[in-house]
């Protein structure tokens, strides 16, 4: 990359270094080429809406890279959240790691250092240079809508540990890791997606638990830090979300814990800030608080209102272009650091890299030792010469917490690689009457019944149906959580209860190995399954 300096660049060419944008397709579209080619825009961010396959990945990186290598020197930054587990934007023909709470209940640092790297070597063959992972919040909140399998857990030094290894991994892989959401996101029961979260604590109990993580990832030297729209009193007394707060981002995470990286807000789009005081002026006050680049994840007509927005605040003497000077020299840094100018060129030298034998037997062994035997009475393993019915909880309405993923792998198919007779009902998240009907009139036929659920204390017929079959007599009857553990709080009667922590095909076949007695449950609960 050729080392640019600061003065070489026009004030429009800087405020476009610090703003990150999503695009709608699979190639790049005539609004982000104008981005790139007019407004100099520095970062991209990848969702799933742009993701087809891996090949095309690797074509649509290579494609943005070009676009802007005929206007700079510079190369993109191009982001993805792929923490792994639930969120995971590419999730066919790549290594799918475990997820966060998953890891956190196998223990097992060594995996998360491997598991990350693994991920990230993968991200850089295929253009990505960049991490929104991990998320090292401290989700001590069973109520918490928006992180809950995100986390590791609710333990502070447990949360430090496994972000950092990961940290460590991400960037041997030469991928910019991001720590996230600072000054912590896990103690809040309201979703910033959605509305403005509040943590009410003072700072001595902040600095003991929800900045644990963060100063250890500076300590680590992490490349990023992600801001949280969420508010802390005792840091902000005027009440604003940490990322337009300059007592957060400048005083708290620049001088008091000296972190020299770079500071990326959330989303600007969320309602925390976009029904507040909106995308423009969030991005304005964003980088008055000290963060260097604003993500404008969706519309283009906000991502062009942040652009004017910034350029005016610097004309108008609202923000000193020194500022800006700081933002961008941090930028040109990472970008530099990672040596972002680097992709491979040939797909067919690099197809053969991705989603290997040896990944997944990493990735395998993480999931193997993250299913968490809560609970048993005897009914396990279960008996594989005798039928089995299990009922699969299926994400129909997608959110952004909850995305819709077609499952190729369910816990049924997965058990009948060692039952003779399995048959699975599928159902969605909220069953309705009719599938709460077939639910029961089938189990009056098994005598072994698994029930998978998906966060079932927000779903009154999942309960429904747990409290209906655990009336049955003589059956054995198992619960497994596919995504937050803390389901159990709400149907104590269960007797055998396993925590997954998530939903995807290499948890359900760790599932189903400690079903029928393959595998002895190794997780350890990261989190109390105490009622709030």
């Amino acid at each position: 990359m050729v080392t640019l300096k600061i003065n070489a660049l026009s004030l429009r060419e800087k405020i476009g270094q610090m703003i990150m944008c999503g695009f709608q397709g699979t190639v790049p579209s005539g609004q982000i080429e104008q981005l790139i080619k007019d407004y100099h825009l520095g970062g991209i961010i990848y969702f799933r809406r742009n993701i087809a396959d891996v090949q095309q990945v690797f074509a649509l990186s290579a494609s943005l890279q070009q676009i802007s290598r005929e206007k700079t020197a510079i190369p993109l930054l191009i982001s993805i959240d792929q923490e792994g587990g639930m969120v995971a934007r590419i999730d066919q023909d790549v290594t799918l790691m475990p997820g966060n709470m998953a890891i956190g209940a196998s223990l097992d640092a060594q995996g998360a250092y491997d598991t990350a790297l693994i991920s990230g070597e993968e991200l850089r063959l295929l253009g990505i240079n960049m991490n929104f992972a991990p998320c090292i919040d401290v989700n001590n909140n069973p109520l918490n809508p928006v992180i809950g399998v995100r986390s590791y857990g609710e333990d502070a030094k447990l949360v430090a540990d496994m972000g950092s290894a990961q940290i460590r991994g991400y960037q041997q892989s030469g991928v910019a890791a991001t720590a996230k959401h600072f000054p912590g996101h896990g103690d809040t029961a309201t979703d910033s997606h959605l509305d403005m979260p509040t943590v009410p604590h003072d700072k001595e109990r902040l600095h003991e638990i929800e900045l644990v993580p963060f100063k250890a990832a500076i300590a680590n030297e992490v490349d990023a830090i992600m801001t949280a729209h969420v508010i802390f009193p005792a840091y902000e007394p005027d009440l604003i979300p940490a990322t337009i707060s300059q007592r957060i981002l400048s005083d708290l995470l620049r001088e008091e814990l000296q972190f020299k990286g770079v500071i990326v807000t959330d989303c600007l789009e969320m309602n925390a800030i976009s029904q507040g005081i909106g995308v423009a002026m969030g991005a304005v006050k964003a980088v008055e608080a000290g963060a260097d680049i604003v993500l404008v994840s969706h519309l283009y007509e906000r991502q062009i209102a942040a652009f004017d927005a910034l350029l005016h605040a610097v004309e108008a003497g609202i923000i000193a272009e020194a500022r800006i000077d700081q933002s961008v020299e941090r930028i040109l840094r990472l970008k530099e650091k990672r040596r972002m100018d680097q992709q491979e060129s040939e797909w067919d030298q690099i197809n053969q890299r991705i989603s290997t034998e040896a990944n997944w037997g990493v990735a395998q062994a993480v999931s193997e030792k993250s299913i968490t035997l809560v609970k048993d009475d005897g009914q396990l393993p279960l008996d594989s010469n005798a039928a089995i019915l299990t009922l699969w909880p299926e994400v129909r309405l997608g959110t952004e917490v909850d995305e819709i993923i077609p499952q190729e792998i369910t816990l049924g198919k997965a058990l009948s690689a060692y039952v003779g007779s399995v048959r699975e009902i599928k159902m969605g998240t909220t069953p309705t009457a009719a599938e709460i009907a077939q639910v029961l009139e089938a189990a009056k036929e098994y005598s072994q019944i698994v029930v998978c659920t998906y966060n079932a204390d927000t779903s009154p017929g999942q309960l429904q149906i747990i409290t209906e079959l655990a009336k049955l007599e003589g059956k054995r009857l198992v619960v497994a959580a596919l995504r937050n553990p803390y389901d159990v709080i709400q149907f104590p009667q269960i007797k055998t209860y396993i925590a997954c922590y998530e939903n995807r095909p290499l948890a359900m076949k760790s599932l189903a190995k400690v079903l029928v007695g393959a595998l002895a449950p190794q997780g350890k609960l990261p989190v109390t399954l105490t009622q709030p």
